[in-house]
């Protein structure tokens, strides 16, 4: 079957190509005609290519274009271009078939047909299954070193390209607004789009080349990074509800990022961790001037941010004590009595710190030189959302956070976070004073949440114990192991993806959920090591080195090796 990879593939890219232009519904469905015209009733351009028809005759076209370009790696492109195409395809014609049209909506009703979706299925599994019958050829590297200038500029173009994916990606491939029936398989489809675009990329070694590039110019590119999230108001996202969406994301992932402290690098379970952002925020509530709050203070925001996480952080030492004896699932049942003694204790209200069931609503909005945090802005003629100084505040947290857990991991103290992680026994065997170090990341773990805790006590104007139930404890510690333990990119990627996709996923009503837990195992399936794994994890759940090569792949290639020295020297 090898001899026939390259005409399945090419056939399989033509039907693709065929099945973009042809109409996909037979009749109108019931919340109205499919998008970009794909209707029959409406089918008057078939080369006026939008949306889900154009990823699908993009992605055909590359198909044809990588089976003829000479790659070195033609079988990874090939099957990212298949498996995005096959995912494009399958969405759009499952949900016109589920949504009420069957399948005559997608092949005949009434004498008439509509087989685009059908022909795009079979054409994208034909790509697919024609790009697996390829040779495995060894992947590429790229990895030339240009002048420093020259690597910066490429630096800033790449992180600008990511800022535009992001934002296309948030309001669902170009498409917004809950009013649109159809949002939730067009935001799939760009998802299938945006994913065969990275796995192409990944595939010719241009990501890795990025990475390597942006570890050499570090300080450069956390400065490109920081201007792009400011840049966030300025783009499509700059409206009302992306800005309240974006901040909770900002407040999660500065949390997630504590608490990659606490699981990613010391390796402990931590199933209450929540409650330390409730503490910050119950502190910075009553320590605001609030009218129900118990103490009738009110100190300025900073101070009161600094209370917080100082108070968090004793909790935090205090709940680590106990650990000094117990890890695994034993350490697990301690922290989750402790998030749910916060919570009763919360609901209670005992000491009057926390409102019990009326909570410490009407916290005072932050200002700035007269300027509400939850105004609107002017800044050089463009008009701003309210709530914008909230996320300026939260991406400045953000930094705060990823600053002081990356100086920690490259610290003595963050290898031997390590060292506990991989093998307690054997750490305090080398010397390491494990029960100190465990106390010290909860502590630190704790501070970084109080900190967070304080700022969205302010965005909320309320602080209420049931935002820190032990659901949210579970979202943090699925961002942390989602997005790759130990590592910043990956605790801010997983808090996104674990806000994002259920408000994305919600046109999909009683199967939202279905679909959300559905992706998480397939990702946890597919990458157990997380989407951006350190090099231990890549190690010890993905069998690779340090460069992200398979350990197959380096046992293969070795007997090779030898073989032709063992040649040349003859």
């Amino acid at each position: 079957m090898k001899a026939m990879a390259r005409p399945l593939i090419i056939v399989g890219s033509i039907v693709v190509i065929i099945g973009a232009l042809l109409p996909w519904a037979t009749f109108v469905l019931n919340d109205g005609p499919y998008p970009d015209k794909a209707t029959l009733e409406f089918f008057d351009a078939p080369f006026g290519l939008s949306s889900f028809r154009l990823y699908l005759e993009i992605l055909g076209l590359a198909g044809l274009v990588f089976c003829f370009v000479p790659l070195r790696d033609k079988i990874r492109v090939l099957k990212a271009v298949g498996w995005g195409t096959l995912g494009v395809a399958l969405i759009n014609t499952l949900f016109i078939i589920g949504d009420g049209g069957g399948f005559g909506a997608v092949t005949v009703a009434d004498g008439v047909t509509a087989f685009g979706g059908i022909a795009a299925v079979i054409g994208a599994a034909v790509l697919l299954y024609g790009a697996f019958q390829l040779p495995a050829e060894p992947k590429v590297v790229i990895n030339p070193k240009l002048p420093f200038w020259a690597e910066w500029l490429i630096l800033l173009v790449a992180f600008v390209a990511l800022l535009l994916l992001i934002t296309e990606t948030l309001t669902a491939g170009g498409h917004s607004g809950v009013s649109d029936p159809y949002i939730g398989p067009l935001f799939l489809s760009y998802l299938s789009a945006a994913g065969a675009l990275l796995g192409v990329l990944w595939a010719v070694g241009v990501t890795k080349w990025i990475s390597d590039m942006s570890e050499r110019h570090r300080i450069f590119s956390i400065l490109v990074l920081v201007a792009c999230a400011v840049a966030v108001p300025f783009t499509s996202l700059g409206n009302d509800y992306w800005m309240t969406i974006t901040a909770n994301i900002g407040v999660y992932a500065a949390t997630a990022i504590g608490l990659n402290i606490v699981v990613g690098l010391a390796g402990l379970l931590d199933l209450g961790y929540v409650a330390f952002m409730g503490i910050g925020a119950f502190v910075a509530a009553n320590l605001s001037g609030a009218v129900a709050a118990e103490f009738g203070i009110r100190l300025p925001f900073l101070l009161a941010a600094i209370v917080a996480g100082i108070v968090a952080g004793i909790f935090g030492a205090i709940v680590g004590s106990p650990t000094l004896r117990v890890r695994g699932d034993y350490l697990a049942i301690v922290t989750l009595a402790f998030g749910e003694i916060f919570v009763r204790v919360s609901q209670n209200n005992i000491g009057g710190l926390t409102g019990g069931s009326n909570a410490i609503p009407n916290i005072p909005d932050l200002s700035l030189f007269g300027t509400g945090f939850n105004d609107s802005l002017t800044i050089g003629g463009v008009q701003l959302p309210s709530g914008v100084l909230y996320y300026f505040l939260i991406v400045v947290l953000v930094a705060l956070v990823m600053f002081v857990f990356g100086n920690l991991k490259n610290s003595r103290i963050g290898r031997a976070w390590i060292a506990i992680r991989e093998d307690e026994d054997v750490a305090r065997a080398m010397g390491v004073k494990t029960g100190k170090l465990k106390i010290l990341a909860f502590m630190t773990g704790a501070t970084l949440a109080g900190l967070a805790g304080a700022v969205f006590a302010h965005k909320l104007a309320t602080a209420s114990y049931d935002s820190f139930q032990f659901n949210q404890s579970v979202t943090l510690l699925a961002a942390v192991i989602l997005g790759g333990m130990g590592t910043i990119p990956g605790a801010v990627l997983g808090a996104a993806l674990l806000f994002v996709l259920p408000e994305e996923l919600r046109q999909f009503s009683d199967y939202r959920l279905l679909f959300f837990g559905l992706a998480l195992v397939v990702i946890m399936r597919f990458r157990p090591q997380g989407l951006i794994a350190d090099r231990h994890r890549r190690a010890e759940l993905a069998d690779q080195d340090v460069t992200g090569e398979s350990l197959d792949d380096t046992v293969i290639k070795e007997p090779v090796a030898v073989a032709g020295a063992k040649e040349a020297g003859a």
